[in-house]
């Protein structure tokens, strides 16, 4: 096969032919086809159905150059054929300049002779290179452009540089801001994708640790890789070994002689006898050259006059951590600002900031000597300015500094940064006051320098100085309070009489004023009469001081141990500014922040303002009562630092008898006043209070239950039976009537009192589901139970009470232990039907089928609660409780993404991780518990036993007691359960606990 070019009229063509062997036929001699042209129209292989094509570089450019006039005229050139019809430039052989000249019309289009169509001549022809690669985005073409044949002058220049300058000042805008982005990126891909020697820094930090010997012993590094390992058969067999040719061995030797010509080196192409060749000369000079540069750095680090060492072995590497690598772009912006600094202060000699920012930028960049110079050329420039001075002195070590300082004070002796600074650099006292008091000849009204020289003194000489102080700066009321804390009672009063005199407005001298006839046991009324006297002159010379600034003094008094004066302030301001509707709301919330300052005292002093005020309002009593208890709690945690800080806890009860006074009607108060009497052991003290509660509220339920519960706990069991028949005659309630079966229960007399009492409660308060409830466990518990009349009574409560979850509950289980599952299991179907999305009543089917080991029905009914209560908390700590133990993870996982601020959940969390021995996660999950619902019983409990069995020490368990104990809780499945019993009725919250936590289900680890 063979590819043959041949051209037909204007185009060449390409033919594909397969060669045939040759034959020789008879008759015929053979014609010689070379030297013969081809017959006319003839297509070479066309009959055996080869087809022509042609490619792009027969075609070549789409235009040819044309004479620089543009035109094409006659001895311009050889041009492209023009055939009609084919467009413009399209034909390929070079045509004769006669046989151009004729041709005209429709030459571009090629319709040129058809009928006269088409211009006559081809005008301002463009034939220029429009391809891509000659194409620029802002200069368009670039080699036929707009003004590419005017003169480039100095307009052109001028106007250029113009433009670059445009271009630098828009690049410089933002650049801080685009550096930085730079920066972050870079960070981020580095933190993204670190590079192997971060990922080992630390592992090259501990290097410097490693000592000679253990260096000495680490192996040589070998290549372990897998074409250095041991050959096996296969490589074995691969391996080829060929003699090297002699020519390549010739080669290489003329190649050598080459290469040490061009080195200099006098070598033959033959080596013989001791001759050394050119390159074995440059790797000794390679080696020598090595040598020389580690010798100069030995030299930088020995020492210039012992020759011995100043390398320290073995902060070696933390030395070379802390050197400074300065990037060439640091170095360039250094040369640049260099620059702009040194135009700076060559432009404006007289410019300080810029003489210190030069000598700065030395500094930074380690030139020293040089910042010396140029701060030694900006004091000698700006003599009169301290800060160059001060600079200048920085720059210098402390002997050279006095030297610059003195020099600095003979041209600024009024500059005080300077006396300070030369008053600093002396390390002897009385040279430090030598400096001090020479500055004070020159400048005796500044505060600074004064309080610098009493600050040297001790207690009589800074008196005297203070003396002397306060007369050459009478204005300063730091120098007079200070004076008059040195001074004794009658001294004090007279410095801060003149204090007022030479600084009226000030409030500071009359609140020090106050504080000084405090501590000096002087009665409330007199600190009062000061700070009334102090507003009212700061309101005579104009002085506005508004409440928000006086309860900040007021703060301040108390902090300093001076609760009268912050009284007394309080008492005196609380009504500036303040609107009268506006004054509950405005002195409550005034009140407020002074406890979220932990300012108590403040706070009581705004509600014992506040009350006399509104002397009949029971939510200011309350927030009062509770602020007093707040006080009373704390100082028993702590000692008090003296005794006017030290709280009596019977502030209370006298708080709390003006409380019931002022309002008579208020049972919160009575009930308060009585059990706080009750508290202190004043049981007659208890009782009186309730008779006059009695008094002013007849026939109240709280305060019958009040009087009730008060003879019950101290085992008056007849007064209390008296009591409530009074209270079930005057004042009957189902409240009363239960008390009454409690007490009937507790005592444990004969049991047809109880139940008569049960029957008429439940006659007279049918809607009562409690009493239904007590009246179903009476039958079901009793010495012999009575199960039929229990049910009875059950179903008589849903009838009345159907929206009482606990009567469907308890009738449930009374169904399972009478009949069996089957009738509880439909009890609580149709409990769930007539109370919707209820969790309690699906926790208790779902807790009945576990009880009788239905785990399929129980994972079911809980998926279905979970889908109709997908919120509730017990649920979901169900969900983690009965889940199988791989699967626990991730049910706490779905409960916590719903409801992570639900006690239930965090327990169920907290016991999970106490079954994996995550004891300090345990704790933190029964925190988290009992700081959301510090009234929940079972988060206590199990807190509790959690610190009992793998606290760090007793006192953690005993912290915990404590806590609970003040939290009183009241709540949970296992603490009712026990607390509720007859038999515990009386137990304290701490015997409690203790029995809730030794019965609680313990965590199978």
């Amino acid at each position: 096969m063979a590819l043959r070019r041949l051209r037909i009229g204007t185009l060449p063509v390409y033919t594909v032919e397969f060669a045939a062997a040759k034959m020789s036929v008879l008759g015929h001699r053979a014609r010689n086809t070379h030297e013969s042209d081809a017959p006319e129209n003839y297509v070479p292989g066309l009959g055996r159905g080869a087809v022509g094509f042609t490619t792009r570089s027969d075609i070549g450019p789409a235009r040819n150059p044309l004479a620089p006039e543009g035109l094409a005229v006659a001895g311009a050139g050889p041009f492209p054929p023009i055939m009609m019809g084919r467009g413009r430039g399209r034909g390929t052989d070079v045509v004769p300049n006669e046989m151009l000249l004729p041709i005209s019309a429709g030459r571009g289009s090629g319709t040129a002779g058809m009928g006269g169509f088409g211009r006559e001549t081809d005008e301002n022809e463009d034939f220029g290179d429009y391809s891509e690669s000659n194409y620029d985005e802002f200069s368009g073409y670039t080699g036929a452009g707009l003004f590419q044949d005017t003169p480039y002058d100095k307009d052109d220049q001028e106007a250029d540089t113009i433009y670059e300058m445009i271009d630098e000042r828009m690049d410089s805008r933002r650049k801080r801001r685009r550096e930085l982005k730079i920066l972050q990126e870079v960070k981020k891909a580095r933190q993204e994708r670190p590079k192997i020697a971060d990922q080992f820094a630390d592992l090259k930090e501990s290097l410097k640790t490693v000592s000679d010997e253990q260096w000495a012993q680490i192996p040589e590094i070998g290549d372990r890789s897998l074409k250095h390992k041991t050959n096996t058969a296969l490589q074995i067999r691969n391996q080829m070994f060929v003699p090297v040719p002699d020519h390549l061995i010739a080669s290489s030797t003329g190649l050598q002689s080459d290469k040490n010509a061009s080195s200099g080196s006098i070598t033959p192409s033959i080596l013989g006898g001791n001759e050394t060749p050119g390159t074995s000369t440059s790797v000794t000079g390679l080696a020598e050259a090595r040598g020389a540069v580690l010798s100069l750095k030995l030299d930088k680090m020995s020492d210039s006059i012992m020759g011995q060492t100043v390398v320290d072995p073995k902060g070696y590497l933390t030395d070379l951590n802390s050197l400074k690598i300065t990037s060439d772009v640091e170095i360039g912006d250094i040369k640049k600002a260099r620059l702009l600094l040194h135009s700076v202060t060559m432009t404006n000699p007289k410019h300080g900031p810029g003489w210190i920012a030069a000598a700065r930028l030395e500094e930074v960049a380690g030139k020293i000597v040089q910042a010396r110079k140029l701060i030694r050329q900006g004091c000698e420039s700006c003599s009169t300015q301290e800060d160059v001075w001060l600079e200048a002195a920085r720059f210098q070590s402390p002997e050279n500094a006095r030297g610059v300082l003195a020099k600095a004070i003979r041209h600024v002796p009024t500059s005080i940064k300077i006396w300070l600074q030369a008053a600093k650099l002396e390390n002897d006292i009385d040279l430090k006051k030598l400096v001090l008091q020479r500055a004070l000849e020159f400048l005796p009204t500044s505060v600074k320098l004064w309080k610098a020289l009493i600050e040297l003194e001790d207690t009589e000489g800074a008196r005297v100085l203070l003396g002397r102080a306060v007369e050459c700066v009478p204005h300063s009321v730091d120098l007079w309070l200070a004076l008059a804390r040195l001074e004794t009672y009658e001294n004090a009063k007279l410095t801060l009489n003149k204090a007022r005199a030479a600084i009226p407005s000030d409030p500071m001298i009359w609140i020090t004023a106050a504080k000084l006839e405090e501590a000096q046991g002087k009665s409330s009324e007199m600190v009062e009469r000061i700070i009334r006297a102090a507003v009212n002159s700061l309101k005579k010379h104009k002085v506005v001081m508004n409440r928000d600034s006086w309860l900040k003094e007021a703060e301040v008094c108390e902090k300093v141990d001076a609760p009268l004066t912050c009284g007394a302030i309080v008492r005196t301001c609380l009504d500036i500014g303040v609107e009268e509707e506006d004054r509950k709301r405005t002195w409550t919330d005034d009140a407020e922040t002074c406890i979220t300052h932990n300012a108590l005292q403040a706070a009581k002093a705004i509600y014992a303002y506040a009350l006399k005020v509104f002397p009949g309002k029971k939510s200011i009593w309350l927030r009062a009562i509770a602020l007093e208890k707040q006080i009373v709690s704390e100082s028993q945690k702590s000692d008090a630092k003296s005794d006017s800080n030290k709280a009596d806890p019977a502030a209370i009860g006298h708080l709390l008898d003006q409380a019931v006074k002022c309002c008579p009607n208020a049972e919160v108060l009575w009930l308060m006043a009585a059990k706080e009497a009750w508290t202190n052991g004043s049981v007659e003290n208890a009782r009186l209070i309730l008779r006059q509660a009695f008094n002013a509220n007849p026939n109240s339920e709280q305060i019958w239950l009040a009087a009730v519960k008060l003879e019950w706990e101290n085992d008056e069991i007849e007064l209390a039976r008296a009591l409530l028949a009074k209270a079930r005659a005057q004042a009957p309630s189902a409240q009363v009537w239960m008390k009454s079966i409690l007490l009937e229960r507790e005592v444990g007399a004969a049991g047809s009192q109880e139940e008569e009492l049960l029957k008429g409660g439940v006659s007279r308060f049918p809607e009562s589901p409690k009493l239904h409830m007590m009246a179903g466990q009476f039958y079901e518990y009793k010495d012999e139970p009575d199960f039929a009349e229990a049910k009875q009574k059950y179903r008589s409560g849903i009838q009345h009470c159907p929206k009482s979850i606990r009567l469907w509950i308890l009738s449930s289980r009374l169904e399972e232990k009478m009949t069996g599952v089957t009738k509880a299991r439909s009890v609580l179907e149709l409990a769930r039907l007539k109370n919707p999305k209820n969790d309690m009543l699906w926790l208790e089917s779902i807790r009945l089928e576990a009880r009788v080991g239905n785990g399929k029905g129980q994972s079911i009914l809980l998926s279905k609660a979970l889908q109709e209560c997908p919120d509730s908390g017990i649920l979901l700590a169900e969900s983690i409780e009965s889940a199988p133990r791989p699967h626990q993870k991730r049910a706490s996982f779905i409960a916590l993404n719903r409801r992570d601020n639900d006690p239930s959940v965090c327990l169920a969390v907290a016991k999970l991780f106490w079954q994996e021995r995550k004891y300090t996660k345990v704790r933190k999950w029964l925190e988290r518990t009992i700081q959301l619902q510090p009234k929940f019983g079972d988060g206590w409990a199990y807190y509790y036993l959690f610190e009992t069995k793998h606290g760090l020490s007793e006192e953690t368990s005993e912290e915990i007691m404590r806590r609970c104990i003040e939290a009183e809780p009241k709540y949970g499945e296992h603490w009712t359960q026990i607390s509720k019993q007859t038999q515990y009725r009386r137990n304290s919250i701490k015997q409690i606990l203790s029995l809730v936590s030794s019965r609680i289900p313990y965590p199978q680890i």
